[in-house]
């Protein structure tokens, strides 16, 4: 799938993929809409003491990190999951420039390089937990969710062709053991008109499941089918604004029960 590299409004870069005629984030501001969206208003507004967070759309790894960066700021410690099918190499997302070369993060009260750290959030190995910071472990699972299945309390996946589940599939079960159930999902799959498998009622019942009691579930889109697929899979959900300059208007969904 071939894609290419676009400034957005804010100066940070996004990707276009001409095939869907879409891009990775807002052309009005990548870094922008991915903080106020994810972090603002999800990462920050959870209550969670060590959030998990589960993202739909691994993509840029935009969304994890600034996650990476709050967490270091907030002294929080995040273990984060990303799902991605489509995994992108690591020339191509140092050109987006999402860090530069002299730019530092403070990890632990010293300052490190932040490209060095960016780069291992792209090359850790996947379907393995990679502890990036002491406050930030991360692993990342190249699947498509919609094969994920629950069974005897865990996800897994269903990869055969007469549709049953694979129970010799074991990589996910640590971070998907309903024991151990998410506090936050960043949904960040293309939009509904898209890639409209991903906006299913069955995804959304799915993933109510996998959310902790008082879990928060953040999406940039604000369709009124969308809304309404939350709420009948148990979530309250609010219409909160968009970010500057952005959509006029996002998702917060939660899980009181």
């Amino acid at each position: 799938m071939k894609r290419i590299i676009e400034r957005t409004e804010d100066g940070s870069a996004t990707l276009f993929v001409p095939e869907l005629n879409e891009h990775y984030h807002s052309t009005k501001g990548a870094r922008t809409e991915s903080q106020h969206i994810f972090i603002d208003m999800g990462l920050k507004a959870s209550a969670a003491i060590s959030p998990r967070v589960l993202e739909i759309g691994f993509g840029t790894g935009l969304n994890a990190w600034l996650t990476l960066e709050e967490a270091e700021r907030s002294g929080r410690n995040v273990h984060y999951t990303g799902l991605e099918l489509y995994p992108l190499e690591w020339q191509m997302i140092e050109q987006l420039n999402y860090v530069t070369n002299d730019e530092q993060v403070t990890v632990n009260g010293e300052q490190q390089t932040a490209i060095e750290l960016f780069k291992q959030l792209h090359t850790s190995p996947w379907e393995e937990e990679v502890e990036l910071t002491p406050h930030f472990t991360l692993r990342k699972v190249q699947e498509d969710f919609k094969k994920l299945r629950m069974e005897n309390g865990e996800l897994r996946v269903n990869n055969t062709n007469d549709g049953t589940i694979n129970s010799q599939f074991s990589t996910l079960n640590s971070p998907f053991n309903l024991n151990s159930q998410f506090n936050l999902v960043y949904f960040d799959a293309f939009a509904p008109e898209k890639q409209p498998e991903m906006w299913s009622q069955e995804l959304f019942n799915r993933l109510y499941v996998l959310l902790a009691k008082d879990g928060i579930l953040t999406t940039y889109c604000a369709k009124g089918i969308v809304r309404r697929m939350l709420q009948a899979a148990g979530f309250i959900v609010e219409r909160l604004p968009g970010p500057p300059g952005g959509k006029r208007e996002i998702l917060r969904a939660r899980k009181q029960e």
